[in-house]
């Protein structure tokens, strides 16, 4: 059975990127070395693999590149410290109370 990886790469501007593929290895080479020069991931090397997760189904997989993707930086990095129990948090969105006048 074929595995597949959502990834988190920590740029070294402190941005993220998340991607996804069948062999994180090759994948996070190519991301170091700047083998594709349009990635968003080139000019800003070093990278630092900052999270994975393992997935047997790319459709799974893919589904959940674009659910990170989605989220907030503190979402992201409650999710590479593993505060699990935080991400339910952190995904209310904040409204400020209108004033009523």
């Amino acid at each position: 059975m074929k595995n597949y990886y959502v990834y988190i790469l920590q740029c070294n501007d402190d941005s993220y990127y998340t991607g996804v593929t069948n062999n994180i290895e090759k994948r996070f080479y190519e991301h170091q070395s700047g083998l594709i020069e349009n990635c968003y991931t080139h000019s800003r090397r070093p990278l630092k693999l900052a999270g994975i997760e393992n997935f047997q189904d790319i459709n799974r997989a893919i589904e959940r590149e674009k659910q990170i993707k989605g989220w907030k930086r503190i979402k992201k990095e409650a999710l590479i410290k593993k505060l699990y129990k935080d991400l339910p948090k952190l995904s209310l969105r904040y409204t400020p109370n209108k004033i009523k006048n």
